[in-house]
């Protein structure tokens, strides 16, 4: 007969490739995030001397004596401009509350819901942004107290929101009047924060159950209800327990002596003593017409030549016995018996 069912070569012939391709994309993997973790940064990053990095601007700042500090997490924004470059990444809870601590904040392109126009090089049209002139601006369009390119720029009290983020750029910093709208918006008091949020920011994090979508959730417990109903139709088929018969007749001098070399196998006499008394007096309570469990001490006394505290003795002693004394034990114990049936 051929075994068909596959060896250890087998299996390994078969997950070898698979394996081989996996490890291969964990080690790239590994390699492409040790790349960038180590790079110049990303965009609107001040540490970035990329185009679309922001460290011109930064420096710029530092140079007019303002402290530029960036954070992934920014906690102490108070007397301090805070510059948020993805507003839509953080709790808006948590934005709105940032936002009342700073002296100024700067949101850049924070979700609107107008509509949005393309960038382009744009006329403030307000005097908060006069002595910036032009400046390449677009994006989304929003309300505010004050209005400035074509609203894609609006202060609302110590809140300013633009739609497009190309003036805070290496690669547009030096055109038009980009460079001095920067350093306006950035540059309104001594300390900067300019915080970098992503995707696993801290204030978004949420726990696995806040992850799943409703329908999923709904779906789960239809299953679970599903399950619950297919256990309980399937646990009516088995019905009741239904005796049946052993394969094989044993003797009852083989099952004693089993029980028997297991007790001495784990040298437990003092239990062997004890199941040896419990018996005993299971079998002469009913003869002396007694109830279950009733004691049998004094009947005996009367039926024998016993005394009653031999026969307590006898019947309830707990003295820890050896395999000698357990053999003497069950003689006295069948000597007892003998006597309350003759007797």
């Amino acid at each position: 007969m051929t075994a068909v069912s596959p060896d250890a070569g087998r299996i390994w012939a078969a997950a070898r490739g698979p394996l081989v391709i996996g490890v291969i994309i964990l080690f790239a993997a590994v390699v492409i995030t040790l790349l960038r973790g180590s790079g110049e940064g990303g965009s609107l990053d001040p540490r970035s001397y990329r185009p679309e990095g922001s460290h011109a601007v930064a420096a710029l700042l530092e140079h007019n004596g303002v402290r530029v500090e960036l954070t992934d997490h920014a906690s102490s924004v108070e007397g301090a401009t805070l510059f948020v470059t993805q507003p839509n990444l953080i709790d808006p809870a948590r934005l709105a509350e940032l936002s009342k601590r700073a002296a100024a904040t700067v949101l850049l392109a924070p979700a609107s819901t107008k509509h949005r126009v393309e960038p382009e090089t744009r006329q403030p049209g307000c005097p908060l942004a006069a002595k910036a002139g032009a400046a390449k601006m677009g994006g989304f369009v929003y309300e505010g107290e004050q209005r400035c390119y074509d609203s894609t720029l609006v202060r609302t009290g110590t809140v300013t929101k633009l739609g497009f983020g190309a003036i805070f750029t290496n690669r547009d910093l030096d055109e038009d009047g980009n460079a001095a709208l920067a350093l306006s918006l950035l540059g309104q008091h001594e300390r900067l924060v300019w915080y970098l949020p992503s995707a696993a920011d801290r204030s978004q994090q949420k726990s696995f159950t806040q992850l799943i979508p409703d329908g999923w959730k709904f779906g789960a417990w239809q299953l679970g209800v599903a399950a619950v109903v297919v256990a309980l139709w399937r646990a009516r088929r088995l019905g009741r327990v239904v005796p049946e018969p052993l394969p094989v007749v044993v003797r009852a001098a083989e099952t004693v002596e089993g029980r028997a070399r297991l007790y001495r196998g784990s040298h437990a006499a003092a239990h062997a003593a004890s199941v040896l008394r419990q018996a005993c007096r299971d079998r002469l309570t009913p003869l002396l017409g007694l109830p279950p469990g009733g004691d049998p001490t004094e009947e005996i006394a009367r039926r024998t030549t016993r005394s009653a505290a031999a026969v307590r003795t006898l019947l309830y002693d707990d003295v820890p016995v050896d395999d000698r004394g357990l053999v003497a034990l069950a003689d006295e114990l069948d000597a007892l018996e003998n006597e309350v049936r003759k007797g």
